[in-house]
């Protein structure tokens, strides 16, 4: 588990089957098996390295993150080492589980602050976006400042110090990211939808989760 909050920008490129990574001097020493979020990825040490580490991937990270095509042009990456019990959190929980890709849409600079406009590359996890809502991109815990009606599109202003200090300046306009939704969206919904065993066979469990329906069964 990680909170979203970045602790070091590194880098990734492979090496033979595996990825290597560097740049975790702020948080070593680094043992063999620890969790490392990278790029909002959670990998495992497979081997320590004196700056970084060795990780295994699997085919299932490799199509559904950036890391692959990070890697082969040795990118950087946002690093964050998993939290511990006693470690306020700070941002929000995050799994390290990428739901999906995003698209950078646009990139504004403010007076006082960044403003992306981000596009689901696949528009049914906009379902779980809405405004101030927390989003994991690329490994940082970011809330969502406004978006459209269904979610597929949305917006998030980046304070100066979380642009300096994590990966975020090197984007570009139709860059790809990875995207974790809020995990407490999820598993509510997991719940109301009766995907659990206990919910499954109860009568009062739509198909379909709208506002009619959570009205109807007591939630305003």
């Amino acid at each position: 588990m990680f909170t979203g909050l970045i602790q070091a920008v590194g880098s990734v490129k492979r090496h033979s089957s595996q990825l290597v990574v560097r740049g975790c001097d702020p948080f070593s020493p680094l043992s063999l098996g620890d969790s490392i979020a990278v790029d909002g990825v959670c990998l495992t040490v497979e081997k320590v390295l004196s700056d970084g580490f060795l990780a295994d991937v699997s085919e299932e990270t490799l199509s559904r993150t950036t890391l692959g095509s990070k890697a082969d042009r040795g990118g950087i990456v946002n690093l964050e080492p998993a939290l511990r019990f006693s470690d306020r959190l700070g941002g929000h929980l995050v799994s390290g589980h990428v739901d999906g890709l995003g698209e950078i849409a646009s990139i504004q600079q403010l007076p006082q602050s960044w403003s992306l406009e981000v596009l689901w590359k696949d528009q049914v996890f906009g379902r779980y976006i809405c405004e101030k809502a927390s989003i994991c991109l690329n490994g940082i815990s970011l809330t969502v400042a406004g978006c459209t009606e269904i979610g597929d599109r949305f917006w998030i202003s980046v304070i100066p110090h979380t642009w300096r200090n994590t990966s975020l300046y090197d984007l570009q306009t139709r860059d790809l990211v990875n995207l974790e939704a809020d995990l407490f969206m999820k598993y509510t919904e997991s719940l109301l939808l009766g995907k659990s065993s206990s919910l499954k066979k109860s009568p009062n469990i739509s198909d379909e989760l709208t506002k009619e329906w959570l009205a109807s069964n007591g939630w305003e």
